[in-house]
């Protein structure tokens, strides 16, 4: 039996879950963790649409549909970058490597951070990343560097609603017509 839409998320501190919970809404979709679900749930959908936070220059998580077949795969990312001037090309290549299951396409949104709630593990790395950019020669920064320094230490949430637009738009080209007006059923939270 197909399901039609399932929204599948993996986030830490909840960016990436708000816009999924936000996406599942708009299309009446199925909203998943990430743990919760196995390889052989993807193939009972239409369209799958995979969200997950950046770290490392991973997508938290993509390796399930990497490595997995599923219908129409719809990938968003969630990171602090402004996705208008940052080049996600190698990103995308490290996890959507040669011969895995490619999206058809990917949107990037933006997220927050509250350095106050960061892990020890990310706690560290968001300190040698700054480390990294501030050696670099005021004049070589991108505005991405300078507002990373500026922010760094700070509460900071570039989460919009409105940003899902695109993504929805083209979702509702993939699915089925039959799709518009599903209820949304939210399997677990």
């Amino acid at each position: 039996m197909v399901e039609k839409i399932a929204v599948i998320y993996q986030s830490h501190y909840g960016a990436a879950r708000q816009y999924a919970a936000w996406i599942a809404e708009e299309l009446g979709a199925d909203l998943m963790e990430r743990r919760e679900v196995s390889p052989g749930t993807l193939t009972k959908y239409d369209c799958v649409i995979y969200g997950g936070g950046l770290y490392a220059g991973g997508i938290l998580g993509a390796g399930l549909v990497a490595k997995n077949p599923c219908n129409n795969l719809v990938v968003f990312t969630v990171g602090l970058a402004d996705p208008e001037i940052t080049d996600y090309t190698a990103i995308l290549n490290k996890n959507f490597p040669e011969g895995s299951h490619k999206p058809l396409r990917t949107f990037h949104l933006r997220g927050a951070i509250d350095y106050k709630k960061l892990k020890l593990v990310h706690r560290v790395m968001m300190g040698m990343l700054k480390k990294l950019v501030g050696r670099k020669p005021v004049s070589k920064r991108s505005e991405e560097d300078n507002e990373f320094i500026r922010t760094y230490g700070n509460a900071v949430d570039f989460i919009d609603r409105g940003t899902i637009t695109p993504l929805i738009s083209f979702a509702r080209e993939v699915a089925p017509q039959d799709v518009q007006g599903q209820t949304m059923k939210i399997l677990r939270n």
